[in-house]
């Protein structure tokens, strides 16, 4: 992933929040016949490797699994909030016209060798985990043991899990810090109007990056 040296995100802590809040990955990797795609939705155990491994799974019947063998490079990519940014919002437009649109967003890319996991030990504690992840902020949170073991064991024999120790983590936040600074400002505004939750997600997004960078330039 190409990225500006104004846009980086290097703080490992900032990306893995971000893999938490948007676990869907786009999981690209070498398959027997090229590159292969996968949206796959990840957990994160933030205590195995120093960068963190991921762990998940895939349909039996998706070929994928079969070429992960632990050592061929793939890239997992988890994308945060996004927004198309018109140059209607900035003041530049009207005192000299010089300005064009542009797309902010933020991503984290999560590289690492996938290996195929078929212990049934495994894949139970990783569906269990990952359930457990993604219902507990239901008021009745629904649990792998609420249904029957047999039902379970049945669905274990058609998916696949996945395991992928991150060796290498890349983060970019493009939040409008090319622009000038009533520009920014103008972009904060005009996103704050949208009525959609990722722009207005976005408009904090650019907000902290202004803060940031003022606070920079305090020390």
């Amino acid at each position: 992933m190409y990225v500006h040296p104004q846009h980086a995100c290097t703080d490992h802590d900032t990306l893995h929040a971000l893999m938490a809040v948007h676990p869907l990955g786009a999981w690209v990797c070498l398959g027997r016949d090229g590159l292969v795609a996968n949206h796959v939705p990840f957990l994160l155990d933030r205590s195995r490797g120093p960068l963190g491994t991921l762990i998940g799974h895939v349909s039996r019947a998706n070929a994928v699994w079969r070429a992960c063998d632990g050592i061929a490079p793939s890239v997992v990519m988890f994308r945060g909030p996004q927004a198309y940014i018109t140059p209607g919002w900035y003041p530049g437009k009207a005192e000299h016209g010089r300005v064009v649109p542009t797309w902010n967003y933020v991503a984290a890319h999560a590289h690492g060798a996938a290996r195929a996991i078929e212990d049934r030990g495994w894949m139970l504690d990783m569906l269990r985990r990952l359930t457990d992840t993604h219902e507990a902020r239901r008021p009745l949170p629904w649990r792998v043991d609420d249904a029957p073991s047999a039902f379970i064991d049945a669905m274990l024999g058609g998916i696949v899990g996945i395991e992928i120790p991150i060796d290498r983590l890349e983060g970019k936040r493009k939040a409008s810090q090319d622009e000038a600074p009533a520009d920014r400002l103008g972009t904060v505004h005009g996103l704050r109007e949208d009525t959609r939750d990722e722009s207005r997600s976005m408009a904090e997004i650019v907000m902290g990056a202004i803060q940031a960078d003022a606070a920079g330039r305090k020390d």
